[in-house]
C-alpha cells in the first residue's frame, strides 16, 4: 500500500493512518487552498492514538479501497490529531454536540471548501445499519449534494452557523475563532 502525505508528519496519531488508501491531508494551508481551489468539500476527521473506535472506523472505512476511491475523488481529506490541534477539535466538537446532542471520537465533520461544517457525526459504520446510514452512504449522498446543489449547501451551512451562533455556548468560540470559518 502506498503512503499518503501523513507519512512526513510527526503526530503518532497521523503516522498510524500513512499508509490508509485515503488520501489524507493534515490541516495546514496546502490542504485548505486545495479545498477553495477545487471547489471541493472537507472531509475532516479527528481522532487519537487510544481512541477504540477511530481505530474501528480506520479499519472498516479509512482502509477500505472503494470507499478510499470515492474519498479521494470527491473530497479534499483531512486527518487532526485532537492532541496535537485541541483548537480545531474544540471548535468542530461543540458544533457536533450542538448540532446531534453528543460528541465523541472519532469526530466526523463534512465542511465547505472554507470550514463551514454542513454535517456532523462521531463514528460512522461503514455500511447502513440498523436504520441508520453507514459511512459510504453518507459519503455518497453528500458528495452528489455538494455538485448538484452546492449554493444550498452553502446556504445550510451559514443558517447552520447563525443557528450555533446563537447559542451562549458557541458565540465566544466563533467570536475568538472566526478566521476557521472564511
Amino acid at each position: 500500500m502506498a503512503e499518503n502525505r501523513l507519512k512526513n508528519e510527526t503526530s503518532p496519531y497521523l503516522l498510524q493512518h500513512a499508509h490508509n488508501p485515503v488520501d489524507w491531508y493534515a490541516w495546514n494551508e496546502e490542504s485548505l487552498k486545495k479545498a477553495k481551489d477545487e471547489n471541493k468539500p472537507i472531509f475532516l476527521s479527528v481522532g487519537y492514538s487510544a481512541c477504540h473506535w477511530c481505530h474501528v472506523m480506520a479499519h472498516e472505512s479509512f482502509e477500505n479501497e472503494d470507499v478510499a476511491k470515492f474519498m479521494n475523488e470527491n473530497f479534499v481529506n483531512i486527518k487532526v490529531d485532537r492532541e496535537e490541534r485541541p483548537d480545531l477539535d474544540d471548535i468542530y466538537q461543540k458544533v457536533c454536540q450542538i448540532a446531534t446532542g453528543q460528541g465523541g471520537w472519532p469526530l466526523s465533520v463534512f465542511l465547505t471548501p472554507y470550514q463551514k461544517p454542513f454535517y456532523v457525526g462521531t463514528y460512522f459504520p461503514v455500511l447502513d445499519s440498523y436504520g441508520r446510514p453507514g459511512f459510504g452512504s453518507i459519503c455518497r449522498q453528500l458528495a452528489q449534494a455538494w455538485k448538484e446543489k452546492p449554493k444550498d449547501i452553502e446556504k445550510s451551512a451559514d443558517n447552520f452557523l447563525v443557528a450555533l451562533q446563537k447559542t451562549e455556548t458557541v458565540k465566544s468560540i466563533f467570536k475568538v475563532r472566526q478566521d476557521y470559518f472564511g
